[in-house]
């Protein structure tokens, strides 16, 4: 048996507790940000293989905004976080109060782009600080970097920063709720956490997965 197949719900479990530790300090930052009320969510946790990934963020052709960054420390790896055009337009129009942005006309507007980062920026950094606190290992990110571009183009690009090519990825999908908007209920993402080969069994065992189980 892989240890992979030794991760049970349980263990996913307790992954989403991480992940709702994240969002509510997320949801808090965003809250002060924004100047008004903020929740957020994590309705589920799994781990799905690279090309799985793909297709929950509408398949390799879709494009998606996107912001990336590399995990350094005791458990290294990659981040994503992805939205559709359509969510992602969602949510800068709540942030900057432009009604009018639209991913339809170029260049995009630097306001709503910082935006855009800075929300990538806050919710892995969130995400991130859970999960260091929980496994107690040193996890610290680099500086994010913002992509509106093809899933496999943006996946791709995060795997060129692999020293080795890893099979799997934990996904946190993310619902941002915002009671005064008029909008759609709410804002939902995927976060994709891409550890390095190695890393995928650090940060399990100290979740309390063994091979041994």
């Amino acid at each position: 048996m892989s240890f992979l197949e030794k991760i049970s719900t349980v263990h996913l479990d307790v992954l989403k507790e991480v992940g709702n530790i994240g969002a509510g300090n997320a949801a808090t930052a965003l809250s002060t940000l924004l100047n008004k009320k903020i929740d957020m969510r994590v309705p589920k946790v799994r781990v799905v293989s690279f090309d799985e990934m793909m297709e929950m963020a509408g398949g390799p052709e879709n494009i998606v905004a996107s912001v990336f960054l590399r995990i350094e420390g005791d458990a290294p790896g990659s981040m994503f976080f992805v939205l559709s055009l359509e969510q992602a337009s969602t949510f800068i129009k709540q942030m900057t109060g432009d009604s009018q942005f639209s991913f339809e006309k170029l260049p995009y507007d630097e306001i709503a782009m910082s935006a855009l980062q800075e929300l990538g920026n806050i919710l892995s950094g969130s995400y991130l600080s859970s999960l260091s606190d929980f496994t107690k290992l040193d996890l610290y990110p680099s500086v994010p970097a913002l992509s509106i571009d093809m899933v496999g183009a943006i996946i791709s690009y995060g795997l060129i920063e692999l020293s080795q090519v890893s099979d799997f990825a934990i996904v946190i999908d993310t619902a941002l709720d915002d009671d005064d908007y008029n909008g759609p209920k709410s804002v939902k993402g995927h976060f994709f956490l891409l550890p390095d080969p190695d890393s995928f069994e650090i940060i399990f065992r100290a979740l309390g997965v063994t091979e041994n189980e």
